[in-house]
This record gives structure tokens, C-alpha cells and sequence, in this order.
């Protein structure tokens, strides 16, 4: 792709942007969906103790994947830069590495099941039943690992290709196939929890296939070659998929924090903040998509050596960004009420809930900024600044802030998020001023 490619302006440059993003927002509402399949199967069961258990065993091995979620950032990044090389052997090689780093974690995480299993029954400490349920589920589960993580990674390298409608298929096919061996399994078979997690192994393994198979395609037959999977040759990725792990951590602690801390205000505030976070969720659609597509466009452009395109890209990204907050705050300001009203129909916790309705409206409009900028670093690999600004973002605004405003109580738990992401949307927006914009402007 020539230089001018990425200087283009008008709409199809704004349409291409958005081709990539609402595959993506697509491919994230699924998810959920599969989630309340998940929890409608095991909820018609006789007692509640299996839905718990599968909650808890599901939550151990799905935080680790969160936190694992480096694999993808760093593949989309150096996948999407080596796609504005134009070079079949980078885009070959970025493939091979990756996959190979989100297999390798994968199976040694199914080395460690058991410890792993006991630190999360630990922390957790459920009931001696919802304990068996949670084991049983997660012995089941654990064995999709190796397909699990190396699918993060496959997502990961296919977005940064400009492949979402592929990611889409995948993810949409997976989730069905998931779905549907839930209802076989459990109610045609009797099979209990242990169904429910051998339907999720299935479609793991089935949807690494499919990335696989789409993958191989686009690399032209390109062989790996034994140098790229050397110390030496990893370094870059290492130290890559280094920091993005720290970031995760740190913003991980921050969640947890306010999970923990609401929960010792009690009960209304800890169900209440639950309901909350599906406010959290529901903007995280949205912006996530756009910023998935800016990684992929960002990165682009890096790995073409244009910086101006870098600018032009994270402009346009931005603009919808921005629309996109906009329509949330709108939705949320009209209909916030309502929303809450579907998740809960107790009257206490509808109460309770409603005096935080204005901060929701502020939530897309002042978060939008990091998911932006998120993407943008992801596509140009600077996981040292994302790091960076993650950590002084938690440390110099969050906590100081949650401790300034403790006397309100759960609220200023919801402040201090507030100022935290819009502290990282502004620290990642200077350093990406200070180092892409001046030097735009100076060439």
C-alpha cells in the first residue's frame, strides 16, 4: 500500500474504519449472550449449587485469560505492522510467534491446574458443595486452555490483518456450537457441569481450528522457521508481552479493588456495584470495536513508516470514538432507568441505584479516551507507555482520589474509576502529542 493510502481522506476512509470496527462489536456481543445461555442451562437445575460452583471454577480459569489478554494486543500490533511492510515473511513470522507464545502458556497452565484450582478455591472459599462443583467444572474446563490462549493470540493477529469479518464468523460459530452443546449435553445427556464446561472445550478447540485455517490461508504458504522461535529472536515480543501484562495487572487491581472495597459497605452497595458494571460492559462493546480497528489501522501505517498516517488514523478514530461515547451517554441519560430496571426488580437495590445514573452518563464520555488511545499504542507496540501511564494513572488518581472522597462511600469508589480512566486517556494522549504529532508536524 502506497504512502498516500493512508493520507486519503473523505468517507471511504472513515467507511474502511468502520468495516473493521462493527465486525468487532458484533464479535463482543456474543459473548455475553453465550453467558446467559450458560447460566439459563445450569439455572433450571434442581438446586443452586452447580450454577455456583461453575461460576467459581469459570471465574478462576476466565480471570487468567483476562489477565492473558496481552497475547492479543501484542499480536495485533506487530501483525498490523507487519502488514504495512508488506513483507509476507513478517506477517508469516508475527503469525508463528504469537501463536506459539498463547499455545505455550496455555499448556502450562495445564501443567499447573491443580495449583491454580486450589490458590482460586482459596481466595474464593465457597461452600464444601459448591466447592466439588467448582473442581469438577474446572478439571473439565482447564483441558481447553491450550486452544483458549492460543485463540487470544490467532484473534489478536487476525484483527491486526484487517481479517474481522473472519473474527466475527469464528467467534459467532464458536459461541453457537458452545450454546448448543450446552442444551444437548446438560438436558439430553444429563451430563450436569461437567457438560456445560465439555461444551466450552469443543468450541475452544473448534474455533482454534477455524482461526488457524484462515491464518495458514493468508500467510501464502510461508513455512516457520526454527530462528524465529529462538531467545534472541523473542526478545521483542517478550519484552513486549511483558509490559502488557504489567498494565493489565495494575488495571486488574483496580477492578478488584473496587469489587473487595464495595463489598465491605455491604450487601446493597456490593449488588449494586454489580449492576453498575453492566454499564461498564455495555460501553465496552462499543469503544472496544472502534479501538480494535484503530490497532489494526494505527499499526498499519507504523509498519509503512508514516507518521503523518499514524496522526490521520488516530483522528479518524477519534471522530468515532467520540460518537460512539456521545450515543452512550444519550442512551444511558434517557434510558438508564430502564436499564436498570431489566437487571434488577428488586425495589431496595433499584433505589439504591438510581442516584448513580449521572455518573453512568459521564462513564462513555470521559472512558472513551483510554479505549481510543489503547488502540492506538497497541498498534504501534508501545507497551511501555501503556504500561507507564496505567501504573501513575492507579497510583497518582485512583487510590489518592478513592481515599480523598472515602467519606462518601461507594460512590467515591465510582468517582475514583471515573478519574482514572479519564487519567489514562489523558496521560496516553500527551505522550502520543508529545511523540507522534510534533513529529508529524515537523516532517
Amino acid at each position: 500500500m502506497t504512502r498516500a493510502a493512508y493520507l486519503q481522506r473523505g468517507l471511504p476512509a472513515h467507511f474502511t474504519l468502520l468495516t473493521l470496527a462493527v465486525p468487532m462489536i458484533l464479535a463482543n456481543i456474543t459473548t455475553p449472550l453465550l453467558g446467559l445461555v450458560d447460566t439459563a442451562v445450569m439455572g433450571h437445575m434442581a438446586v443452586s449449587a452447580p450454577l455456583a460452583g461453575a461460576a467459581i471454577g469459570g471465574l478462576i480459569l476466565t480471570q487468567i485469560y483476562w489477565v492473558c489478554g496481552f497475547l492479543r494486543m501484542s499480536a495485533t500490533g506487530l501483525s498490523a505492522q507487519a502488514r504495512g511492510k508488506q513483507s509476507s515473511e513478517e506477517i508469516a513470522k508475527t503469525f508463528y510467534q504469537t501463536a506459539f507464545v498463547g499455545l505455550a502458556i496455555g499448556l502450562l497452565l495445564l501443567i499447573l491446574q491443580q495449583p491454580v484450582l486450589w490458590a482460586g478455591l482459596t481466595l474464593t472459599a465457597p461452600s464444601e458443595v459448591v466447592s466439588r462443583f467448582a473442581e469438577t467444572y474446572f478439571n473439565v474446563r482447564v483441558w481447553g486452555a491450550p486452544a483458549a490462549l492460543s485463540n487470544i493470540a490467532l484473534i489478536g493477529w487476525l484483527v491486526g490483518q484487517q481479517k474481522t469479518r473472519a473474527v466475527l464468523f469464528i467467534q459467532v460459530v464458536g459461541n453457537l456450537l458452545n450454546a448448543g452443546l450446552d442444551l444437548l449435553f446438560v438436558w439430553s445427556f444429563g451430563m450436569g457441569v461437567e457438560g456445560v464446561a465439555l461444551a466450552s472445550v469443543i468450541a475452544e478447540y473448534t474455533m482454534v481450528v477455524m482461526g488457524l485455517c484462515v491464518a495458514i490461508q493468508h500467510v501464502d504458504g510461508v513455512k516457520p522457521v526454527w530462528q524465529w522461535f529462538s531467545r534472541s529472536a523473542q526478545k521483542v515480543l517478550m519484552k513486549l508481552n511483558g509490559d502488557m501484562l504489567l498494565r493489565n495487572l495494575a488495571l486488574q487491581g483496580c477492578l478488584a479493588f473496587l469489587t473487595i472495597q464495595g463489598a465491605r459497605y455491604g450487601e446493597t452497595a456490593t449488588a449494586v456495584n454489580a449492576i453498575l458494571m453492566q454499564f461498564f460492559v455495555l460501553i465496552a462493546l462499543g469503544l472496544d470495536g472502534i479501538a480494535y480497528a484503530v490497532e489494526a489501522t494505527v499499526g498499519e501505517a507504523a509498519g509503512a513508516n508514516s507518521k503523518q498516517g499514524v496522526v490521520i488514523q488516530t483522528h479518524r478514530g477519534l471522530i468515532w470514538s467520540s460518537v460512539v461515547a456521545i450515543g452512550y451517554a444519550l442512551a444511558f441519560y434517557g434510558l438508564g432507568d430502564n436499564i436498570v430496571w431489566m437487571l434488577t426488580d428488586i425495589n431496595a437495590l433499584q433505589t439504591a441505584a438510581m442516584p448513580y445514573l449521572p455518573l453512568m452518563v459521564l462513564l462513555p464520555l470521559l472512558a472513551h479516551w483510554c479505549f481510543l488511545f489503547d488502540g492506538v499504542f497497541v498498534g504501534l507496540t508501545k507497551a511501555k507507555s501503556m504500561r507507564n501511564t496505567m501504573i501513575i494513572s492507579a497510583l497518582v488518581v485512583y487510590f489518592p482520589v478513592w481515599f480523598v472522597l472515602r467519606e462518601a462511600g461507594n460512590e467515591a469508589l465510582w468517582w475514583a474509576l471515573l478519574a482514572f480512566l479519564l487519567a489514562r486517556g489523558v496521560t496516553l494522549g500527551g505522550s502520543f502529542y508529545l511523540y507522534y504529532v510534533r513529529a508529524a508536524d515537523q516532517g
